[in-house]
């Protein structure tokens, strides 16, 4: 009898010995399966991971809210309001309580703040609001950019930036806060020190996403309206461009930065492009109006939103093979991949959100 169970306990060791860590799988290796829908006053444009605990989705006009969940428990932290007093923050002339419309959010590198663009602005004083037609002639209200206190979940400063911001990005030194503003055709760059706008970047029509390398001296910034990526040094500030292909929108970088990835809305494909030869990749198709994107930590899977298709894919990205197809929600347009649980958020522009376990 004992040998018999100690040949047990050695196969149980065994089995455990050779079944890897769920963090260890290779992320290309697993499959996406639906773990949860959450529901509730929410219409997400977007979601995003602090990679440290909580996953945010941002609500625009259409609920005028951020709702921070738990991403180990899915439930729900805080929903934050998206209403200001801007006068509290210097700017005098805004005399009233001021709305928002949240639009998309980035995380300080040391995990205190939560950074979220508003589409427009709403209250007196603010008369012409942005439009996804529009250019810097059109002389859209600008809007601004919220800064949320991760301690107390309350808005605790405000930058203005341009008409009809989209993406921010933080440069992992936690130098910049970086802002593409759709209707106003540049990049704004915010200084973390001193709390201004430092410096504004031409880019041309539409810019929207944004990567930043993991040195903090480069910025790849994408025209939705065109058919490249700006290439910024945040050092000296200089531009080189990147011919992705027609209109370009979300940017994610592999962990090495030897890779970038960038979806092209109008073709539906994923496109790659190699930063060490700075040569063009191969590109997949995965489905009509591929919006935002995310890639696993280990490099070796992406994550993809097709607005009009209403599914997500995972694509290899050693090989640029779609390996999954999901019919996901209708019109998925956000996604985030959490690292501490390998889940994989996605925001359906319906009012949920969609949370996939990686297995």
């Amino acid at each position: 009898m004992r040998r018999n169970f100690l040949v047990f306990v050695l196969a149980i060791s065994l089995c455990a010995i050779a079944t890897p860590a769920r963090s260890e799988a290779v992320s290309a290796e697993t499959k996406m399966v639906l773990v949860k829908t959450i529901y509730g006053d929410i219409s997400p444009k977007s979601v995003r991971s602090s990679g440290n605990g909580l996953v945010s989705a941002h609500n625009m006009m259409y609920r005028h809210s951020v709702t921070i969940y738990d991403s180990q428990t899915f439930e729900l932290i805080k929903t934050v309001p998206d209403s200001v007093q801007l006068s509290k923050f210097g700017l005098s002339k805004f005399t009233s309580i001021f709305r928002g419309a949240p639009v998309e959010g980035a995380y300080s590198p040391d995990g205190k703040y939560l950074y979220v663009t508003n589409y427009a602005m709403y209250g007196k004083g603010f008369n012409r609001e942005g439009h996804d037609t529009c250019s810097p002639a059109s002389k859209y209200d600008k809007s601004f950019l919220y800064r949320i206190n991760l301690e107390n979940y309350l808005i605790d400063n405000v930058y203005p930036v341009g008409s009809v911001p989209k993406v921010v990005e933080v440069t992992p030194d936690n130098k910049y806060i970086l802002v593409s503003n759709w209707c106003s055709y540049d990049l704004k760059v915010i200084s973390v020190a001193s709390q201004k706008v430092v410096k504004t970047i031409k880019i041309g029509r539409y810019p929207r996403g944004i990567a930043i390398s993991n040195d903090s001296k480069v910025a790849y910034v994408a025209e939705m309206g065109g058919s490249r990526i700006h290439v910024v040094n945040l050092e000296d500030f200089s531009i080189s461009y990147i011919p992705i292909g027609v209109i370009p929108r979300a940017i994610v970088l592999s962990p090495d930065n030897s890779m970038l990835y960038v979806t092209l809305n109008l073709s539906g494909r994923v496109a790659s492009w190699n930063l060490l030869t700075n040569k063009a990749g191969k590109t997949v198709t995965t489905g009509k109006a591929a919006r935002s994107l995310a890639i696993s930590n280990d490099g070796t899977a992406l994550f993809v939103v097709n607005f009009t298709s209403d599914t997500i894919s995972k694509v290899r990205t050693s090989d640029m093979k779609t390996l999954q197809t999901i019919k996901a929600c209708n019109e998925p347009i956000g996604i985030t991949y959490d690292v501490p649980t390998s889940r994989t958020w996605v925001a359906c522009y319906g009012g949920s959100i969609k949370i996939f376990d990686n297995i």
